[in-house]
């Protein structure tokens, strides 16, 4: 049986890790990843292989994330938001398709209780740190320091994050 579809529209294939009282809403798309206790996914959501999401988080609809992507815990990712594994991408390699095995991908890391503004685009290599904030519609392109709000394309350091609980360094 390799895959799972209901009719929600929801495919979550057999090598999906659930943990307890993950909530999913239809028109999902799971495969080869884990999802941590009491996470939420909206609808129109991919999340590809390779990727862990922890505890408590909270995935917005419309969302892509791809193979690579480690979420920690208490992290909120708002609506549209786009990840990106590949920093080179090509459809040929001297004259022929590329497959799976020609991709490279670049681990991404979000950390605890970080949060993501709706539309945001997240580059590959980097690690967003624990507390920050990322505004809506940013483009990450560099790694995101612990307790800060970046914004812009480029997204750039706006100020410090008031303390915000445990996260704020």
């Amino acid at each position: 049986m390799g895959s799972v579809t209901t009719e929600n529209f929801l495919r979550i294939s057999d090598d999906v890790r659930l943990g307890r009282e993950v909530s999913i809403h239809c028109f999902v798309n799971l495969y080869g990843c884990a999802i941590g206790d009491e996470s939420r996914v909206g609808a129109f959501v991919e999340i590809q292989k390779n990727v862990c999401i922890g505890a408590r988080c909270k995935i917005s609809s419309h969302t892509f994330i791809c193979e690579g992507v480690h979420i920690e815990d208490e992290v909120f990712v708002g609506h549209g938001v786009m990840f990106i594994n590949d920093l080179d991408p090509h459809a040929t390699q001297d004259g022929r398709v590329q497959t799976e095995a020609d991709w490279q991908v670049s681990p991404t890391r979000v950390c605890r209780g970080a949060s993501l503004g709706s539309g945001a685009v997240i580059l590959g290599g980097l690690t967003i740190g624990a507390g920050a904030l990322v505004g809506a519609g940013a483009v990450v392109t560099r790694d995101v320091q612990p307790g800060t709000i970046v914004a812009g394309n480029p997204a750039r350091f706006l100020r410090f994050r008031p303390a915000h609980g445990a996260y704020h360094e």
